[in-house]
């Protein structure tokens, strides 16, 4: 039966844009790279020092181990090396990375096709075949020759991104950590001033504000500020551009009334020269963050899928982007969406044992895609009926937060998955239009005044 996922996108259009007709170079090049006759075969195991190598050529049985310096000369001189003993001609190269410092400098070498192997079937094939632990056991870089020998038919070889996408992915994931790295520091300066000043938790909302943040490098503890005269507060937050004057008035009263938690004189001291150690690296990180912002916005704007990703009710300048550096340009990268659900992390994991099943969710997966994607079902709950629908029905049925959050993401990549696929801007009413048409429960859900609208 045709999923209500599936006949929204086909209500919503099943033509290509005209701009779009004329592309699919990328995923020409990816079925192309996959059914190559290969010449050399290559099990390559990085490090930050050296690199373990294992090659062994095609209609060969014999292989060579031998190690390369991580360097951009040594590199290069055993890329040479390949060109030269083969003549150019396709050398498939297993490897379990498909970014870092190695992975840049073999990307664009023309006759590599790199066939990325996740880390866990490397393990679980020495637990399985070499659980001893023995010196002459294989080396990783065996192991991942062996996998690209005789399963090459279960990898894909993975071509990069455009440049403009791997840009947006790149910065997308290192706003997050810088998200992150804030997060933690803020989380940090809360638990300095709870130990003397946990006033300042009540009185200044967000820490990590930068009026938050220049208020306790000037008055990092209540001593300090009883000591400050009001007109010097006042004029604070006048030049911070602070303009509740109601506001202002209740917290001069509150400094007047307040008592200090401790007068321990090394609690202090220590205390505050934590906070402002804190106060001041928070700013930096602040700033850094609104200079990712723009730089993300200006690269995303250029990017033909602004427009389809930018569709999706709640994305926003922040998720928008993040989506696009999920799914990527590549429309061969994924055959369906139960790859996106999986590798974000989203689908559960059904284990079974006996007679005993349980579910649970999906630990060896991208964490950043996992956020993204549970960040953008929150917001959107906000901005879909059929979302807050979905939502509160599963809330209903007794689900956690995060678990109806885990669902109705799940669902969401289906669409975005369709949407992706044939390069739909995504339209709220004609899915849900699609809803009543399909008798979904969650038609029966939606606002009555919309449900007017689509009869």
């Amino acid at each position: 039966m045709t999923s209500f996922e599936d006949l929204a996108i086909r209500i919503m259009g099943n033509s290509l844009p005209e701009r779009f007709q004329a592309r699919g170079t990328m995923e020409s090049e990816f079925m192309s790279k996959d059914n190559v006759e290969i010449a050399a075969f290559i099990g390559l195991d990085w490090a930050d020092q050296k690199h373990v190598i294992t090659l062994q050529e095609a209609g060969s049985d014999q292989r060579h181990r031998f190690t390369v310096d991580h360097t951009p000369e040594a590199i290069q001189s055993w890329i040479q090396q390949l060109r030269n003993q083969f003549g150019g001609r396709p050398v498939a190269i297993a490897v379990e990375q498909k970014r870092g410092a190695l992975i840049y400098a073999l990307m664009h070498v023309e006759f590599l096709h790199l066939y990325p192997v996740n880390p866990i079937t490397v393990a679980k094939m020495r637990e399985a075949f070499y659980p001893s632990g023995a010196k002459d056991d294989p080396t990783d870089a065996d192991l991942l020759l062996d996998i690209l020998i005789s399963h090459r038919r279960h990898l894909r070889v993975w071509i990069p991104d455009d440049v403009l996408t791997r840009s947006i992915q790149l910065l997308t994931e290192g706003r997050r950590g810088l998200i992150d790295e804030r997060t933690a520091l803020t989380n940090q300066l809360t638990a300095a001033l709870k130990t003397y000043f946990p006033q300042a938790l009540d009185w200044f909302g967000e820490l990590h504000t930068a009026r938050a943040c220049a208020f306790l490098l000037r008055w990092p503890s209540l001593q300090d500020l009883k000591r400050a005269t009001a007109s010097s507060v006042r004029k604070f937050y006048k030049n911070q551009g602070y303009r509740g004057e109601d506001k202002l008035e209740q917290l001069m009263r509150n400094i007047k009334q307040a008592q200090p938690l401790t007068e321990d004189g090394a609690v202090l001291l220590a205390s505050k020269m934590m906070v402002q150690a804190l106060a001041t690296q928070i700013p930096s990180l602040t700033e850094s963050i609104d200079r990712y912002d723009q730089q993300i916005a200006s690269l995303f704007d250029q990017h033909d899928d602004s427009t389809l990703f930018g569709s999706f009710p709640g994305a926003g300048p922040v998720l928008a982007p993040r989506l696009l550096a999920a799914f990527g340009s590549n429309r061969a990268r994924f055959e369906f969406a139960a790859e996106m659900q999986q590798l974000s992390g989203i689908a559960p994991v059904t284990e079974k044992s006996g007679e005993g099943i349980w579910i649970h969710w999906r630990l060896a997966c991208s964490t950043f895609l996992r956020q993204t994607f549970h960040e953008f079902a929150g917001k959107s709950i906000s901005q879909s009926d059929w979302a807050r629908a979905h939502y509160d029905q599963q809330r209903a049925r007794g689900k956690s937060h995060h678990a109806a959050l885990r669902s109705l993401a799940y669902k969401w990549i289906r669409i975005m998955f369709r949407c992706w696929k044939t390069r739909t801007p995504y339209d709220e009413a004609l899915y849900c239009k699609s809803l009543r048409l399909r008798r979904s429960p969650l038609a029966d859900e939606l606002p009555a005044a919309e449900k007017i609208a689509l009869t």
